[in-house]
Formats: structure tokens, sequence, C-alpha cells
């Protein structure tokens, strides 16, 4: 009986180093993929967990700068997030945020350069779309009306659309084009909810261009309740 047993055994060991011999540097290189691959992944984890962790201590030091009104350190602190961890929410909300500080400073160029970098380096359209209504603001109270336009040109996240229909048609009626100042603020009246606050000042606008807004189809299902903040 020890002896049968023997030859099954060795029968099976015969059997497994054949298969071995056929199969074994295959199965070999898939392991090492696979097991190469979940390092790698765990690896992307932690370097995103490590990006997202220093972004993070770097829009600390750009708020704070904010909050005591330290402009060149503002700066400092936003061309440190910008050159090292660009590709993050932090950086494009220190943008945003060192834009307003320098607003308030007076310092147009460098509003206008923090926009500009959030408006084409942003990867979320929705920080992209509020850098370009700013931009158009800017350019509007510099008469640069033809500025103004090419940054509402182009299409804009569901969110911001009526938004940049109504700043469109302030260009527009300010330059005395008033058809077409008329068709946006329709534009924009229409993609609002009814019960939005925002709708009341572009009935406002509209009124003025001797639109009676009552004979205006109601706003779609489903659109905005009220406009995205710029």
């Amino acid at each position: 009986m020890a002896k049968h047993l023997d030859l099954e055994e060795q029968e099976q060991l015969a059997e497994l180093r054949h298969f071995w011999n056929e199969w074994g540097n295959l199965i070999t290189w898939i392991l090492i993929v696979v097991f190469g691959a979940i390092a790698a992944w765990n690896g992307w984890n932690y370097w995103q967990r490590t990006q997202a962790a220093q972004a993070s201590a770097l829009y600390d030091e750009v708020e704070r700068a904010a909050i005591a009104g330290d402009t060149a350190r503002v700066e400092r602190a936003f061309a440190d997030i910008k050159d090292k961890f660009a590709r993050t929410a932090y950086a494009q909300q220190a943008g945003l945020l060192a834009a307003k500080v320098m607003a308030d400073k007076g310092n147009t160029d460098g509003v206008k350069a923090a926009l500009g970098w959030v408006a084409e380096k942003s990867s979320d359209e929705g920080y992209q779309a509020v850098a370009r209504l700013r931009l158009a603001a800017i350019a509007v109270e510099a008469k640069a009306y033809d500025e103004a336009l090419k940054q509402l040109a182009g299409g804009f996240p569901k969110d911001f659309e009526s938004l940049a229909a109504d700043r469109r048609g302030d260009v527009y009626s300010l330059q005395g084009k008033k058809a077409e100042a008329k068709d946006e603020y329709l534009k924009a009246y229409k993609g609002i909810d009814e019960r939005s606050d925002y709708r009341r000042i572009i009935e406002v606008k509209l009124a003025a261009l001797g639109v009676d807004t009552q004979s205006i189809a109601p706003a779609p299902a489903g659109a905005a309740s009220g406009v995205a903040k710029s």
C-alpha cells in the first residue's frame, strides 16, 4: 500500500513538474504584473494623498495671508502652490482667493494674471467659469467690451449659462446694441427658475428694453433655482 501511494505521489510530482515547466514562466510574469499593478496603485494613492496634504497646507498659508491683508505674502504663497501643485483644486481655489485680495488692493494686473491662470489651467469647469466671469467684469470696468465678450464666448457649465448670458446682455447694452442685449437677457431669464430672486433683476433689464416678461413662457422644468456665485 505504501509503495502504491509512493508511486501515486511520484506521478503527481511528475505532473506538477511538467505543468510548471510548461506554464511556470507565464504564471510568474502574471503574478509580477498583478502585484506590480497593486503596488503602483497604492503608490499613486499615497502620492495623491501627499500632494493633497501639502497643497492644503499652502492653501492655508494663502488664506492666512488673505485674512491679514498681506498681498505680498499672498502672492508668494500662491506662486508656490501654483508651481508645485498646479493640478490640485487647492491651487485653483488659491488663484481665485489671491485675485480677490489683489482686487481689494487695486492690483488689477495681479488680478488678471491670477484669474487668467485659473481660466486657462484649471481642470474644473466651475472654477474656469468663475474666473472667466470675473475677467469679463474687469474688462467691462475698463470699457474693453470686445475683451469682455471674448471671455464670455464659448460654452459654460449649465449652472453658469444664465449668468454668462446676463453678462453678455450687459455688455451689449453698454454698447448700445439693444437687440443683442434683449436676446441675451431673454436667454438668462428663461434659464432661471421663476422663484429665483435673480430673475427679478433680469426682469427689470428686460422691462427697460420694452419687453413684457408676462408674455414670456415659464422657465423649463429643472431650470436652476438660483445662479452660481461669480
